[in-house]
């Protein structure tokens, strides 16, 4: 029960942290996001206007007078044709209820068939269609002259005089030259109770309808474009240019001018901003738990997330330099370098839409820096050259001149049009792309990432540890090259990161450089192990994983490089000395432990490559002969059972993985060794 009880309270504590972390990366983006007060202006239309010319900041619309667009709200209105559906039912069931309750006749009438006529008359009128007397109203009052009548699918446009209230139906009744007559007797007939109107107004379409019908009617009626004059110092305010200056405080209004619109501001971005980043982290829940559990990849995942944006709100705020600067696509750089492509993709989209909410045009905002985001992260698989990094860049800088460029020819009618001003802040942000190189390493450090360029320092064998290795371990240097060429071909054969199980191999064994002459690589002749018990040999083959994690730690070795060490043997045995001390002590219940490794098993795919190429490696020395078949054999043979002793169960490796490691291990091993086929011998007579 202690151990569940410790195991949930883990579970809340992580939860609880990442949750905080969540709503720490909202409230600081939500806080830097520029909320600025802009100045409003007092003018009089006939008066001269008495400050500074005046330009447009941004992009304006001149918006219509009140009295305008009520003028033309109106006009549209009373140009509309409500929908009104036909019911058959309803003259259906009248005209029955009419004829059962009148089955017998009609009382005081005698000759001929009244109820028929009637009948036929109550038909006429409700194919003509009646309406209920208050909708009649209603029509009335709105001016309608004309309705349309749905009848199945098709709407007919009808008169508004051509259709009756029920009440209008009741008197049409009696003008009928035969009812007429007779209305004294058939008023004791109550025949207004057959009478119900059958033109049902449609609410719902007509509210829809009349929507989009106002919708038409826009509240501007032209646009005042960046940077043009909107009125000079000392020139007349007409009624034009008042439109003009209310439309230019209403956009700075918009633009978050005054408390009240400051704090529905706040309250918009702190939406927009939880609702992205909760759908950031919905991602990381469902496709890449493996991250979202790690400390280190969740919080560097979401400081990108807010260093962008901070930087954007930075320069809108003061608005001293372009946001076009900023080397966006630096992000989607470190996260690709450092984790995947689509975590890399879906970290960039969510830090430029919210970077867009501090920016004033974010449509291109948006389009450009995505298209910059996309090209880096496309054609940056593996940052192992600075040459790479250069032509990301370039590759960057052209991509979204490219798309900015497309933008402009869309939206102006000359060439002449074209600002070339925005392609000079692409080229500098370009250049400060260039800075991804050496802030690699302050992130590697930050975060405790190792990257590609790293890793191929540390598989430098003229470092001082694999130096050291090769001179006193040469055997085992030989054979940790060995291991890692094929762990390499293995890994990227199945799509698993090939460099950094070569340099994890490079330092597996680094551990037998204690005690180097026990492990047989090392051997001349002499075998120390014939001196010794088997769990005396055993506790010092097992030491080499102890010690080289020592060893690791001394040299500062990334926890990466280090999981090698301890998982390459993962909880195996040292099975030669764990038989032979059995078969010495037949009669006695042997414990493994003694001559088991301290682990852990493996947890990545390329740690479990390096075991199934450490454990083939080793013993192909021992074959007798190379032939394909003793060399299927040996690999078949100890991969199977590492499966099946369960060593493969902690990570994400597929069947389909050990399969192909298994193939390519036989065709290296064939290749290494010179397998041949065997020629047939020549038959001679004696």
């Amino acid at each position: 029960m202690s151990k569940f009880n410790k195991i949930e309270n883990n579970y809340w504590r992580n939860f609880a942290t990442r949750a905080v972390l969540s709503l720490v990366t909202i409230a600081v983006i939500v806080l830097l996001l520029p909320r600025r007060q802009s100045k409003l202006f007092n003018y009089e239309v006939g008066q001269v206007w008495r400050y500074p010319a005046l330009n447009a900041q941004f992009d304006f619309p001149v918006f219509k007078t009140d009295e305008a667009i009520k003028a033309e709200r109106d006009s549209v209105v009373r140009q509309y044709q409500p929908y009104f559906n036909y019911n058959d039912d309803v003259e259906k069931q009248q005209i029955e209820r009419f004829r059962e309750n009148f089955k017998n006749g009609i009382p005081g009438l005698k000759g001929g068939d009244w109820v028929n006529y009637i009948a036929n008359r109550l038909h006429t009128l409700y194919q003509r269609g009646i309406i209920d007397p208050t909708v009649e109203t209603q029509l009335e009052n709105k001016g309608e002259s004309s309705v349309r009548i749905v009848v199945g699918k098709e709407a007919v446009s009808e008169s508004r005089d051509s259709i009756m209230t029920t009440i209008n139906a009741y008197e049409r009744l009696f003008m009928d030259p035969r009812l007429g007559p007779n209305r004294t007797l058939l008023q004791s007939c109550n025949l207004n109770e057959y009478i119900e109107a059958n033109l049902v107004y449609d609410k719902d379409r007509n509210l829809a309808e009349e929507d989009d019908l106002l919708n038409t009617v826009t509240p501007a009626s032209g646009l005042v474009q960046q940077g043009e004059r909107i009125i000079d110092n000392g020139s007349v305010v007409d009624e034009y240019k008042a439109r003009v200056l209310s439309s230019y405080e209403k956009a700075l209004a918009e633009h978050n001018a005054g408390g009240n619109e400051i704090t529905s501001t706040l309250i918009g971005q702190t939406i927009i901003v939880s609702i992205l980043v909760i759908l950031f982290t919905l991602y990381l829940v469902l496709f890449r738990k493996d991250y979202f559990v790690k400390p280190r990849n969740i919080t560097m995942l979401y400081v990108m997330i807010v260093i962008f944006p901070m930087l954007t709100s930075m320069l809108m705020r003061y608005n001293k330099f372009s946001v076009y600067l900023i080397p966006f696509a630096m992000a989607p750089i470190f996260i690709r370098v450092f984790m995947d492509s689509r975590t890399a993709g879906v970290t960039h989209v969510t830090t430029i839409l919210i970077s867009a909410i501090a920016v004033k045009y974010q449509y291109e905002f948006i389009v450009v820096q995505l298209v910059g985001g996309l090209i880096a992260i496309y054609s940056l698989r593996e940052l192992s050259k600075r040459s790479q990094l250069f032509l990301t860049a370039l590759l960057v800088v052209i991509g979204e001149a490219a798309a900015y460029l497309s933008l402009q020819l869309i939206q102006v009618d000359s060439l002449t049009k074209l600002d070339g001003t925005m392609y000079y802040h692409l080229m500098i942000s370009g250049f400060l792309l260039l800075f991804t190189y050496p802030l690699m390493l302050v992130v590697e450090k930050t975060f405790g990432f190792v990257s590609t360029v790293t890793l191929f320092e540390l598989s430098n064998t003229n470092n001082e540890l694999l130096r050291r290795l090769s001179q006193v371990a040469p055997g085992t240097f030989q054979h940790s090259i060995m291991v890692g060429n094929l762990a390499a071909e293995v890994a990227n054969k199945i799509g698993a990161k090939g460099q950094l199980v070569r340099t994890g191999a490079l330092y597996h064994d680094i551990g037998k450089m204690t005690n180097p002459a026990f492990f047989t690589e090392n051997q001349a002749s002499v075998n120390p192990h014939d001196k010794l018990t088997e769990k005396e040999s055993a506790a010092i083959i097992i030491s080499h994983v102890t010690e080289g994690l020592k060893m690791a730690e001394k040299y500062n070795l990334p926890r990466v490089i280090r999981d090698f060490i301890s998982t390459h043997h993962g909880e195996g045995l040292t099975m030669y000395f764990y038989v032979k001390y059995k078969n010495a002590h037949p009669d006695e219940e042997v414990d493994p432990e003694p001559f088991r490794y301290p682990g852990p098993n493996p947890f990545t795919r390329e740690q479990a490559i390096l075991m199934m190429c450490d454990t083939v490696e080793a013993a192909s020395r021992s074959l007798k002969e190379y032939t394909e078949e003793n060399i299927s054999k040996l690999v078949n043979t100890l991969i199977d059972n590492q499966v099946a002793q369960g060593y493969f169960r902690d990570c994400p490796i597929t069947f389909r993985d050990v399969t192909v490691a298994k193939q390519t291990l036989i065709e290296r091993l064939k290749s290494i060794y010179h397998t041949r086929i065997q020629y047939p011998k020549l038959n001679t007579k004696e």
